[in-house]
């Protein structure tokens, strides 16, 4: 016997055959959403994050323009001659002989405290001024005491002469710390 089936009815089982167009649409969308997602928003976010460039590098530590230009400005204040070379060579300085006092296990509150037990350990307890030092910058400059004794003016002579050691012992060791240290400095030179 024959079966009569309805025009109906054939829709119908040919709709429960083939996938459902909305879940057709609902999946063109979220394939579309996915790659949109994948392909534009998340490198334009990523990108937006990595916008300041590099003005130098220290070892594996970098210096960005927009850290090398808040130091431009505040030294500005302090030094309205200093140039943006010399206050990133400062810099360089600077994370150098942090990296050497981390390197010999010191440890401080911050880096300011770092740098003074560092300087204090490693250059300043070196640094020893001989009586004839005292007399003989005190005989060359008598004239600026105004007529004082020696005795008078020696701590403040010593103080003196022990800065400008520390200084010029400074300058020698963090150019030996430069050699050993791997510096490229991405920005270009002032004219």
């Amino acid at each position: 016997m024959a079966r009569y089936t309805s025009a109906s009815a054939m829709h119908s089982e040919s709709r429960a055959k083939t996938p459902n167009r909305t879940c057709i649409w609902l999946f063109v969308s979220l394939f579309f959403f996915l790659t949109m997602y994948f392909f534009v928003i998340v490198p334009d976010t990523q990108s937006s994050e990595i916008n300041d460039r590099v003005a130098a590098y220290v070892d594996n530590e970098a210096i960005t323009v927009s850290e090398l230009e808040i130091a431009f400005a505040d030294t500005l204040h302090i030094l309205p001659s200093v140039t943006k070379m010399e206050v990133l060579q400062t810099m360089i300085n600077r994370i150098i002989l942090l990296r050497e006092a981390r390197h010999i296990r010191l440890d401080a509150p911050n880096d300011e405290e770092l740098l003074n037990e560092y300087l204090g350990l490693k250059i300043r307890a070196f640094i020893r001024i001989k009586e004839e030092e005292l007399s003989e910058f005190y005989e060359q400059n008598r004239s600026d005491f105004h007529d004082k004794d020696l005795e008078d003016v020696r701590e403040e002579i010593e103080s003196y002469l022990i800065e400008k050691k520390l200084n010029e012992n400074l300058k020698e060791h963090i150019n030996n710390l430069r050699r050993e240290a791997c510096i490229e400095i991405q920005l270009d030179e002032e004219p």
